[in-house]
């Protein structure tokens, strides 16, 4: 078709006549019947397209063959400046050599500057008109200029740009009347290709809405409804990345969620609550578009830098009373800025995001209240039943000893009756970690000086218990297992540190809990010399617990156990 329109207007540049042969006003009459064609034409080619992007590309080569321009551009606007620019007549090594397109300056801003005022803008020389800011490097040289806006139900979509008329020194009344007729229809283009667009987002858009539900509701593990989130909201934008950010603890988020380039290098990436974009959404529960992620002083600078980050949008998920996390949908840099249909669209997914969220933390309480249950039966069948048979062994023994004339037998049973009195005790506390509503007979500090005094008792190990009564207290609910803890790191002093001296400690430091044992043994090289079973045994319960290990020994010099569990 263009080499039709490019066939015709070459005929009328020689001084070929019209019909009849008639030159002078019958070759006018025919060059407006040719461009009345044309336009026809025109119009019938754009509304058989659908794709926005092949819309645009083809009002600008419409627009160029028409007018015999050499170049030709299709700008966008958002905000009052260029978010995309599409070109004619430059190769892609002339525009990559040029750089950066153009925002809206000089002459491009003549037209912008507009609003929906529909009159073309012709110029003969750009070079010498005052709005002019000059050619950036690599430019290829201009003169004569035609642009002419294009209006969308009212609003400025874009604007046409046209320049150096080939066989002319400038555009005519002419073209400006066909590019103001071409520029009318490509509005109405631009709006059937939108909404064939927003029909196939809403389907789209309705597809993911299924599919993340169904993961949501049905067996399917909820944590798998993240990254479907995610990936669909770049799906569906036609994005480069999107990521799901939520809270660990009273000071960072987490990312759990990521999809795009560099998704494996941001999953689990921790962020500040404060000096972060997605902190600040969830703070204030409005959400943020910005124009240049990676320039951006709220973005997290060691995440920003990740990848070349564009536009992007953040979306708080929750409420503002109760904020759960925040989702980031992002383009390149260069990329396409978001709409605010597209802005509309992260807002829904962000709201499928925070079912999601609130519907994993609901199972996840299911989950405990299951274990607390299971943990009560544990407790009662074991003061029910174990204690009190145990107990009824120890008075039958208290019984045989009562009886006996034998004095050495008396003794050993009377140590065994004690014995199953520490048992019992020791039963008690397990049932108080287990149960922790239920009061032990004893508080942690007080159990922890008595198992130094039991462990100093057997051993021989002159050992002191460095007990806070506030980290007690406030570790009641994990007695059992910091008991637990503690007594299998005294026994492994007990059976390989050759100790003289020994020390338990438990203390608060920056919001943890820490429970250390340090001794002056003969120490080991963690380096050199394999773990035991003892000592595997207190990291993976220290894991568990949400806490972490750490043994600090030299050769000759003893060896220091630390348990850090959160507060």
């Amino acid at each position: 078709m263009s080499s039709t329109w490019g066939r015709r207007s070459r005929d009328l540049r020689v001084g070929r006549s019209g019909p009849g042969g008639r030159k002078g006003r019958g070759r006018r009459d025919y060059a407006a019947l040719v461009d009345r064609d044309k336009l026809v034409e025109a119009g019938m080619a754009l509304s058989s397209e659908l794709s926005l992007p092949a819309v645009l590309q083809r009002i600008i080569e419409i627009a160029v063959d028409m007018t015999d321009a050499r170049y030709g551009a299709l700008g966008v606007v958002v905000d009052g400046r260029l978010a995309e620019f599409i070109t004619v007549g430059l190769t892609d090594e002339q525009r990559a050599a040029i750089g950066d397109l153009p925002v809206g300056h000089g002459i491009l801003g003549l037209l912008i500057h507009r609003g929906t005022e529909r009159t073309p803008v012709r110029i003969d020389d750009i070079t010498q008109h005052p709005a002019a800011h000059g050619f950036p490097p690599n430019h290829p040289p201009m003169r004569s200029f035609l642009g002419a806006p294009i209006v969308v139900r009212g609003d400025v979509f874009g604007d046409v740009y046209l320049t150096d008329k080939q066989g002319a020194d400038g555009f005519t009344d002419e073209d400006a009347d066909a590019v103001l007729v071409l520029a009318s229809q490509a509005g109405v283009a631009i709006e059937n290709a939108r909404l064939y667009e927003q029909t196939e987002r809403r389907a789209r858009w309705l597809d993911a809405v299924r599919e993340v539900t169904n993961v949501v509701l049905t067996g399917s593990d909820p944590a798998d409804a993240l990254p479907l989130i995610a990936r669909r909201a770049r799906e569906v934008l036609d994005a480069d990345l999107a990521s799901i950010a939520v809270p660990d603890g009273p000071d960072e988020l987490v990312v759990r969620a990521a999809d795009g380039p560099n998704a494996d290098a941001l999953a689990d990436q921790r962020i500040p609550r404060d000096g972060s974009l997605s902190g600040s959404v969830m703070r204030s529960g409005r959400t943020e578009v910005v124009d240049d992620v990676s320039a951006d002083p709220r973005v997290f600078r060691p995440v920003a830098q990740l990848g070349d980050m564009g536009p992007g949008v953040y979306v708080p998920l929750g409420t503002d009373a109760r904020p759960i996390g925040a989702l980031s949908v992002v383009n390149a840099r260069g990329g396409r800025p978001f709409s605010r249909d597209d802005v509309r669209v992260v807002e829904a997914f962000g709201g499928q995001a925070a079912l999601a969220i609130e519907y994993i933390r609901a199972q996840e309480g299911l989950r405990h209240v299951a274990v607390l249950e299971d943990r009560e039966r544990i407790a009662r069948e074991l003061h029910d039943g174990v204690i009190q048979a145990l107990f009824a062994v120890g008075m039958g023994l208290q019984a045989t000893a009562a009886v006996t004339d034998d004095e050495d037998v008396s003794s050993r049973v009377e140590l065994a009756v004690a014995d199953i009195d520490r048992v019992i005790r020791d039963l008690r506390n397990y049932i108080f970690g287990l149960r922790p509503g239920v009061l032990a007979d004893r508080h942690l500090g007080e159990a922890l000086r008595d198992l130094v005094t039991e462990f100093e008792s057997k051993t021989g190990v002159v050992t002191v218990a460095d007990v806070s009564d506030d980290a007690a207290s406030l570790l009641a609910s994990r007695a059992g297992d910091v008991l637990q803890l503690a007594r299998e790191a005294l026994s492994n002093v007990g059976r390989h540190a050759r100790a003289a001296t020994c020390r338990l400690t438990l203390r608060t430091d920056d919001a943890r809990y820490v429970l250390e044992v340090d001794d002056d043994g003969v120490g080991f090289d963690p380096a050199t010399v394999e773990r035991g079973d003892g000592l595997t045994n207190l990291e993976k319960r220290a894991a568990e617990l949400g806490g972490r290990l750490t043994i600090e020994s030299t050769s000759g010099e003893g060896t220091t156990v630390r348990i850090e569990l959160p507060a």
